[in-house]
This record gives structure tokens, sequence and C-alpha cells, in this order.
């Protein structure tokens, strides 16, 4: 059973860059097949998804946010990393790691970042 764990800072100072880490177990990111992806949900709003990676690397990104995403990922820790540049109080959210590109399979616990200075 996969399991996903997303770990980062809980405050970002806006114009900051919001820099979260999801470390995986139970499988792994290059398996062939398996897509990644970074979803967030902004308080009392719908779940959006912000992009995601495949198992050869290949990123796919939101058109709202691809200008400002990064999503990377390390083979040696079987983990992904999410880099949301110039963030605004609108990127306070939980976010989530997940299993598949939509249609999603699998959840992380999600972690909650708020954007104040």
């Amino acid at each position: 059973q996969v399991q996903l764990h997303e770990s980062g800072p809980n405050l970002v100072k806006p114009s900051q860059t919001l820099s979260l880490i999801c470390t995986v177990s139970g499988g792994s990111i290059t398996k062939n097949g398996h897509h990644w992806s970074w979803v967030r949900q902004p308080p009392g709003k719908e779940l959006e998804w912000i992009g995601g990676i495949g198992y050869d690397g290949s990123t796919y990104y939101s058109p709202s946010l691809k200008s400002r995403t990064s999503i990377s990922r390390d083979t040696s820790k079987n983990s992904l990393t999410l880099q949301l540049n110039s963030v605004t109080p609108e990127g306070t959210a939980v976010y989530y790691c997940a299993v598949g590109i939509p249609p999603i399979a699998v959840w992380g616990q999600g972690t909650q970042v708020t954007v104040s200075s």
C-alpha cells in the first residue's frame, strides 16, 4: 500500500516561495505507469489540481499556475517536491500529495500552509 507524507513550512510570507516535500513509501516513484500529483484546497473552496510528475520524470502543470510552479523528484529519496513562487494569501490551503493525474487513487494526509505576513 502506497503511503504519502507531505512536509514543509506551515507559514509562508507573501511573495516568498512555498516549498513542500512528499515522501513516498510502499512504492517507487519510478514504477512504470505511475503518476503523482500535487493538489490543494483553500478554505471553503474546491480542490484545485496544481500539477504532477510522471514515473519518467515528465511534468504537467495547471495552466493557471504553470508560470509559478515547479515539481521535481529525488529518486534516491523516493520523494517529490513542490515549489510555488511568489505566493499570495490566496495560496493559503491544505496541500496534498497524491497518486495519479486525476482521477486520484491515493491521497496523502495533507499539510496546512498559511500565507501571511
